[in-house]
């Protein structure tokens, strides 16, 4: 399967992460460390001073640090971890939802890069960049030999920076010159269409941008679709990784007039957190599908399991990835930030999704392609080394495979869900009791 990157994503795919921006010093203090833990400093200490004298060539020391501590908190759990001052900058700018660069999804193809499409109103479209076009040079650099990663970082850059592109098309003979002058690109973390008379929405990640982006979403379908005719609307929230806290709380809250929507619990008993809906239905009470996968995860998982708790929502697709944990970025001035696993969260009826993950109402699976076929798509916190042991985490884990179709047409979950809408497709499993008959309302 070709890997996809999003330059508006600035080169970095989010983890799967519910992260508490709460910039500052924990809310607790830890006891002392005693005499013995200073014993086992001195030891590092004494360690690292070896390394740097005796290595069998010289070590960078910086590396040593930065590795030092990774492996620390790495120890804890896979979601705690070091990020110097360039992946803190990384970070800030993936969860700000806008950043300096050309505004083209890539993905990599035949060791050049590969534009899937350009973004409308953007300087690569501007500039005459077209889906299909293979990158072989980035200012004069040969792209072969480059991870995407890698090509994706020489893209970006400060904004009114020209940056020249040598490309390959399809029918040209001879490879194109492009300048392109790199602007603030806004990411679109809600994408969305009419299918008739249902309103589809997908939410990419959540960064501060997807509430706002999630209501221009609803009043676009509204002002397409009348009232009377509009059957429901469908949240995909599959490949889904994560991201802000708050925009997951926000999200829920657009479709429930009331109730507990999420609440955290950190290592103090009494250290509890709950976020709860305010009245303001934002679609009035229309039938809700939420389509969840093994890529659904974290923000998205506390959407979901909101709305499938509260029975404002009906579940269709896979187990979701299922961690229940919370980051809180802690700054450290120059020198990056520190992600740390501060808290779980709990649905409204009290359940940890950690290593468990959202269980739908109805389970619909996707099949592969026949190029996909025999391969381990399957992605699951319980599959992580090091996880936090989740209280409800059974001996099946959580996730599921964490793939959706490109093209619509062959996407049986989304179908499934539409004709659910439409009153063309039933369950011999669903409703399971009348309360949660949320399509009939």
């Amino acid at each position: 399967m070709m890997r996809k990157l999003s330059l508006l994503f600035a080169g970095a795919l989010m983890g799967a992460s519910a992260m508490s921006l709460v910039y500052g010093a924990p809310g607790s203090t830890a006891n002392a460390a005693g005499s013995e833990t200073y014993k086992q400093l001195a030891i590092f200490g004494d360690i690292f001073e070896r390394v740097r004298a005796q290595y069998v060539t010289p070590p960078d020391d910086k590396s040593l640090v930065e590795n030092a501590i990774n492996g620390m908190l790495t120890s804890l759990d896979p979601h705690s971890s070091y990020m110097n001052a360039e992946q803190a900058q990384d970070m800030r700018v993936q969860t700000k939802g806008e950043f300096g660069g050309l505004g083209i999804e890539v993905t990599m193809e035949n060791d050049l890069v590969k534009v899937i499409t350009p973004i409308d109103d953007t300087p690569a479209a501007k500039a005459g960049v077209l889906a299909g076009d293979y990158i072989a040079k980035i200012d004069g650099d040969e792209v072969r030999g480059l991870t995407l990663n890698d090509a994706v970082e020489k893209m970006r850059g400060p904004v009114n920076t020209p940056i020249k592109l040598t490309i390959l098309r399809q029918g040209a003979d001879k490879p194109i010159e492009l300048t392109v002058v790199r602007d603030i690109i806004k990411v679109k973390a809600v994408k969305f269409r009419v299918e008739n008379d249902i309103g589809y929405m997908k939410i990419t990640s959540f960064t501060e941008k997807t509430y706002d982006d999630l209501e221009n979403a609803i009043d676009s379908i509204k002002k397409q679709v009348p009232n009377d005719k509009l059957k429901g609307f469908v949240l995909d929230l599959r490949l889904n990784p994560g991201g802000l806290l708050d925009q997951a709380v926000s999200v829920s809250d657009a479709f429930l007039d009331r109730g507990e929507i999420v609440s955290t619990r950190g290592r103090d008993p009494k250290d509890v957190t709950r976020f709860d809906a305010r009245p303001g239905d934002d679609i009035k009470g229309k039938p809700l599908i939420v389509l969840v996968n093994g890529g659904s995860a974290s923000a998205s998982e506390i959407v979901a399991g909101a709305l499938q708790d509260l029975r404002r929502a009906t579940v269709v697709g896979t187990q979701s990835f299922g961690k229940g944990s919370v980051q809180t970025i802690i700054p450290l001035g120059e020198n990056g930030a520190l992600r740390l696993t501060t808290a779980l969260y709990y649905t409204p009826s009290g359940k940890s999704i950690q290593g468990k993950g959202i269980t739908p109402d109805i389970k619909v699976e996707q099949p592969l392609p026949p190029d996909l076929q025999g391969r381990d798509l399957t992605r699951g916190e319980s599959d992580l080394k090091g996880h936090i042991k989740g209280a409800d985490e059974g001996s099946t884990g959580s996730g599921s495979a964490a793939y959706v179709p490109p093209d619509p047409k062959d996407d049986l979950q989304l179908i499934y869900a539409e004709e659910l809408l439409r009153g063309q497709k039933t369950d011999p499993a669903f409703p399971p009791n009348p309360d949660k008959a949320v399509l009939n309302q």
